[in-house]
């Protein structure tokens, strides 16, 4: 059995300026954890996020799915604590709110039941990160 993080937040932002910021590369670079990345919002790219203080390694992803601007999927592959690599799956669910902001759904599955350590890793990190998004959106 596979366990998973999911995370919902209520956004001022339009939908149009959010799908933006979580497909554009130089704006996730500015509210991700790793400040370096290589992805494009196309199906099938291979992308890396790199460069967080204190944590060496790359996270290698694959977009699966785009549904401009509701959907993003990507894989995220990333070593775990025991030095076995874990492939999780991470989804970004966007609607129009009545106010005119946007709910956020973000989900990331396919954590091994016994990797406790990366699930309340992942949660801690997106819920940062989540929480930078918000200020980038401010801007």
């Amino acid at each position: 059995m596979s366990e998973s993080v999911v995370l919902e937040y209520e956004l001022t932002s339009p939908i149009e300026k959010v799908w933006h910021a979580i497909t554009d590369s130089a704006t996730l670079s500015q509210w991700m954890m790793f400040p370096v990345n290589t992805f494009r919002a196309e199906v099938g790219h291979a992308f890396q996020f790199s460069g967080a203080p204190g944590y060496d390694a790359s996270i290698e992803c694959e977009v699966q799915e785009i549904n401009e601007p509701h959907k993003l999927v990507y894989t995220w592959q990333a070593p775990g604590v025991d030095g076995q690599l874990s492939t999780t799956v991470v989804t970004f669910t966007l609607a129009e709110s009545a106010s005119g902001g946007t709910s956020l759904q973000l989900e990331q599955s396919g954590f091994r039941s016994d990797a406790r350590q990366e699930l309340g890793g992942a949660k801690y990190g997106w819920q940062h990160m989540l929480g930078q998004l918000e200020g980038v959106l401010a801007e």
